[in-house]
């Protein structure tokens, strides 16, 4: 049975329409007409237990209000949620001992309090037992690497070490689902890769269920084993994150830097996309061309001092999908 079952869902907002000019305005305040806004769109998600979900979307598309209603905070207008078997927005108690959340750079900690002391205060929240609660600290703060902060004020910290403890409070109490919004925003690269080293450690040792939603590419690529791409409040894609490379990311690249800048490419299964002096960008389809052969073409009757092969940045993919779904 799946943790997370999302059947037929939609989610109306009844909006204030606000008239124009002064007289507009006048007649709003006595006499308020109202708009329906869809945020969510009859969608329909399935995921299992243990699974590690990217759910993407661009700004406005849905993601939000989805996570909302799966935490309780919000009703569909229509349609089924299940978490753990429970209607969130119904058993929202008993759902919120289950889940844990950290919403980007929202903090659940206390600005003048050390770590130690804000693990106590969750752990009387929670109801933690002291056997687990031990336990679970020391696992948080050797994984996460939390020793030499965890006794110094919040208020002291960095951004990095903020959102580490952030997940850690989330995770203090072994929630079955963790939904975990724009995780590695704002933070340098060895920030970011501490997090995403942790989240797939977590979901290894204790099978955790790992809802993830950002704009960072690379959160999904280091993390997520399933991709749920959301647009206009509808699913646009829903599958396995190596099937949509499969199905997708076609298009493989070649950097290459000639001899001549006049160096010509003589096949229309090859496409010059860009040309930077002697340093020419082609594309091409791999369910046409194999990478062997592509570069035997390039470098057949030319002069090359240098060639790169490169896969197709999923950024890149996502983006064309996107962009493709706005002009239907």
């Amino acid at each position: 049975m799946p943790i997370i079952e999302i059947n037929n869902v939609t989610k109306n907002f009844k909006i204030n329409k606000i008239q124009k000019g002064f007289s507009g305005a006048i007649k709003s305040l006595l006499s308020r007409e109202y708009e329906i806004k869809r945020a969510v769109d009859n969608i329909s998600i399935s995921i299992e237990k243990g699974e590690l979900v990217g759910f993407i979307g661009p700004n406005g598309a849905g993601k939000s209000t989805t996570i909302k209603m799966l935490c309780g905070i919000l009703v569909p207008s229509s349609g089924q949620i299940l978490v753990d078997g429970r209607d969130p927005s119904v058993e929202r108690a008993r759902n919120a001992l289950n889940i844990g959340v950290v919403f980007g750079q929202r903090s659940q900690l206390y600005w003048d309090l050390p770590m130690d002391e804000t693990f106590d205060l969750y752990k009387k929240m929670y109801r933690i037992e002291d056997k687990r609660f031990k336990r679970n600290v020391e696992f948080y703060v050797d994984l996460l690497d939390m020793h030499e902060f965890f006794r110094r004020p919040v208020k002291q910290l960095s951004l990095g070490q903020k959102m580490r403890a952030n997940i850690a409070v989330a995770l203090l109490h072994d929630p079955e689902i963790i939904y975990l919004d724009e995780p590695t925003i704002g933070l340098d690269i060895v920030a970011k890769d501490k997090i995403r080293h942790f989240i797939r450690e977590i979901n290894k040792e204790k099978k955790t269920t790992v809802i993830l939603t950002t704009h960072d590419m690379d959160d999904i690529e280091n993390i997520c084993n399933k991709l749920v791409m959301i647009d206009n409040g509808k699913i646009i894609y829903d599958g396995i994150l190596s099937e949509f490379k499969r199905t997708y990311c076609h298009d493989n690249v070649i950097v290459v830097d000639f001899q001549d800048v006049n160096s010509v490419i003589e096949d229309s299964r090859l496409k010059v996309v860009k040309v930077e002096g002697n340093r020419k960008t082609i594309i091409y389809d791999k369910q046409d061309i194999s990478s062997g052969e592509a570069i035997s073409l390039v470098t057949r009757n030319n002069i090359v001092k240098d060639l790169m092969l490169k896969e197709p940045e999923i950024e890149d993919v996502i983006k064309k999908i996107y962009e493709k779904n706005m002009s239907l």
